[in-house]
């Protein structure tokens, strides 16, 4: 199905865990994106983390355009890995990524959320205020590539009906349907 939005034809996005086959696509965007890509064998690790990992890939018909994970600690959801292939900037993939990881991230019992995004990825630090993430520091050196700081930020009370009045609120936002598959079991 394919939703027409301001003269745009906007492909629906499916959003479904992923799996060992989809490896080699994710690491076909992480070597795009990233200047020290995740290993093959470190995604293999993290998959089969399953109680405390939860990994998504986005798909427009075949194609892997985007994939996300999350890593949770008592009550807290870490955000592990989030990228959108360049050629899929700008079609709202990591704002469906995002929804996913919050989503799964409440039901599995987080009350904030948490991740580290590079300080000059401007772009990125805007999708997250959008999700109520707010800075509470610097990692000085964390991106050990390019020697860059990251900024910390954390979103609190996701757990709260507010939040997630705000996620609805963000998905109605989006000018298609995300199709989303949960994991089977965690």
């Amino acid at each position: 199905m394919v939703a027409q939005h301001k003269h745009l034809t906007v492909p629906d996005v499916h959003i479904i865990p992923m799996r060992r086959r989809h490896v080699r696509s994710v690491l076909r965007i992480e070597q795009q994106v990233y200047p020290r890509p995740w290993t093959h064998s470190l995604f293999v690790s993290e998959l089969a983390l399953r109680s405390t990992r939860a990994y998504f890939i986005a798909r427009v018909g075949r194609d892997v355009v985007g994939y996300a994970g999350l890593m949770m600690t008592l009550s807290d959801g870490h955000v592990t890995t989030i990228a959108v292939d360049p050629a899929w900037h700008r079609h709202k993939i990591g704002t469906r990524l995002l929804l996913a990881l919050a989503r799964e991230s409440i039901d599995r019992g987080a009350s904030a959320l948490t991740l580290e995004v590079r300080l000059s990825n401007h772009g990125a630090q805007n999708l997250y205020r959008k999700f109520g993430f707010t800075p509470v520091g610097v990692r000085k050196g964390y991106y050990v590539d390019t020697n860059e700081d990251a900024l910390v930020m954390w979103a609190y009370e996701v757990d709260q009906t507010a939040y997630g009045d705000l996620l609805d609120a963000l998905d109605g936002q989006l000018p298609s349907p995300t199709l989303i598959e949960r994991p089977r079991s965690w």
